[in-house]
């Protein structure tokens, strides 16, 4: 799972000035069932960009918003830098979880 995964590496992003937010569609009280039920306390903050509403996830270009499956997004991974320009952005395959070691290393190149 991503959000765990992020989590047990926090200390690492923290290290390269770096705070990691989950953003998903899901609604808060999902976020909530979710850590109680599958994953337990992280300290990741988890962002509801709730459907059918999704701006954040609209306004990254990772909202499917049309068939076969509409209302959810890309499993993607984004790097901003201080002046809020994106350095790195990544979509991958839905059943693959994002490269820890590619996203510290586009955190070491704005370094």
């Amino acid at each position: 799972m991503q959000v765990p995964e992020l989590n047990a590496r926090r200390k690492e992003f923290e290290a390269l000035n770096a705070q990691v937010l989950d953003i998903s569609v899901d609604s808060i009280p999902s976020h909530i069932a979710w850590r109680r039920e599958e994953v337990g306390p992280v300290e990741v903050p988890l962002c509801a960009d709730f459907y059918p509403h999704a701006e954040v996830t609209r306004q990254f270009g990772v909202l499917r918003e049309g068939p076969p499956v509409a209302g959810i997004s890309e499993r993607a991974a984004f790097v901003v830098d201080k002046n809020g320009k994106i350095a790195f952005a990544k979509v991958y395959p839905i059943d693959q979880l994002p490269n820890i070691e590619e996203l510290l290393g586009a955190l070491r190149g704005l370094a």
